[in-house]
């Protein structure tokens, strides 16, 4: 059995805590990647995995990227993830379950703080703070930073898309600029609405046909299947669903000027950063377009500022892509290794 510490991604974590409470039936994996500027920050998702190392890799990948997108993002909070493992597809997480994760997050005495993520919505995220103080992105007053980090993803995701489009296409206006958008949940949702308000052109795709299907009709967009997003012609492909699904194969068959979306870690190795690349494809690092979300429940949670500080912060977004699109230009590197540079010396790991 190979140990945690062989994972090709464990990149030196200061921790990773398996959670098992057999009362409730609760298996979860808390991985923290990085205190160094602070309390390690990540939400927790509920997942079914093929297997529980499916779910530590989730885990570890994701903390490390937490790591990562609040550095990035100026925040003083480190990296770190939960995931609670579904037992099967379609399976719902009971409230017992949601106490016991939340007494396992107390127990690390404010090491990590967690928040909303896939699976989850600000009702589970009150019964896990009936357990724990070290959790955000709870029902806040108007005006407060806080709440549903979602709308706040998106947000971002689209200004970062906008940025995109003046930097592959010269675009000072998205009306007429085709996107395909991958989920329209919450946040993929969220931004096709923003980018239909400016008159984009959109196809659409989720897992839920039916649900891509409704909105397409909303907007006046196209709607395919799941498996066919990736190879739609388009201006711009924004992946907003699950990640790893930046591969060798769906590389070469992508038809776009770049790729900008707020899925967590959409390329499946650091070699597909590479070929991104290496196609002349603009890629918007996924820890920097998409962390409006955290920049909202990290600012909740340190009592620092209001909804108008949130969005002056998720504002600067398009700065620190162009950064990094700038320093890709400069030295011929791709711009996911110039945004992992730059986030490791921020976190002491260069």
């Amino acid at each position: 059995m190979t140990a945690v510490w062989d994972l090709p991604d464990f990149d030196s974590h200061e921790g990773v805590h398996f959670v098992t409470d057999p009362a409730s039936g609760l298996r979860a994996v808390i991985a923290i990647h990085s205190t160094k500027l602070g309390p390690s920050a990540g939400g927790v998702r509920f997942w079914h995995y093929a297997d529980s190392a499916a779910a530590v890799t989730d885990a570890l990948r994701l903390s490390r990227g937490m790591s990562f997108k609040n550095a990035m993002a100026g925040l003083p909070l480190g990296g770190g993830k939960g995931v609670v493992l579904a037992p099967e597809r379609g399976a719902t997480i009971s409230e017992a379950q949601l106490a016991a994760f939340g007494e396992a997050v107390e127990s690390l005495g404010g090491r990590y703080v967690t928040a909303e993520d896939v699976g989850m919505s600000e009702d589970r995220m009150k019964v896990i703070a009936t357990r724990t103080r070290h959790v955000s992105g709870l029902p806040v007053e108007g005006g407060s930073a806080g709440g549903d980090p979602g709308p706040f993803t998106a947000l971002g995701i689209y200004l970062g898309v906008k940025a995109a489009a003046k930097r592959a296409l010269g675009a000072d206006s998205m009306a007429g600029v085709h996107v395909a958008v991958q989920g329209v949940g919450s946040v993929g949702g969220g931004l096709a609405r923003r980018l239909a308000a400016d008159g984009a052109k959109l196809t659409l795709a989720d897992v839920n046909h039916d649900k891509a299907a409704a909105l397409a009709a909303e907007l006046g967009a196209d709607a395919v299947g799941a498996d066919e997003i990736l190879r739609v012609s388009a201006d711009i492909v924004s992946p907003n669903a699950l990640g790893a699904i930046l591969t060798a194969e769906s590389i070469a068959a992508l038809d776009c000027k770049a790729v900008a979306g707020g899925a967590n870690n959409q390329l499946a190795t650091r070699a597909d950063g590479d070929r991104v690349h290496a196609r002349g494809i603009l890629y918007a690092p996924d820890y920097v377009i998409n962390a409006g979300g955290i920049i909202n429940v990290g600012l909740e949670y340190l009592g620092h500022g209001d909804r108008a500080e949130v969005e002056a912060r998720i504002a600067k977004i398009p700065e620190r892509l162009i950064e990094v699109w700038d320093e890709s230009d400069r030295t011929g590197a791709p711009a996911s290794d110039v945004a992992d540079m730059i986030a490791k010396r921020l976190i002491g790991r260069s």
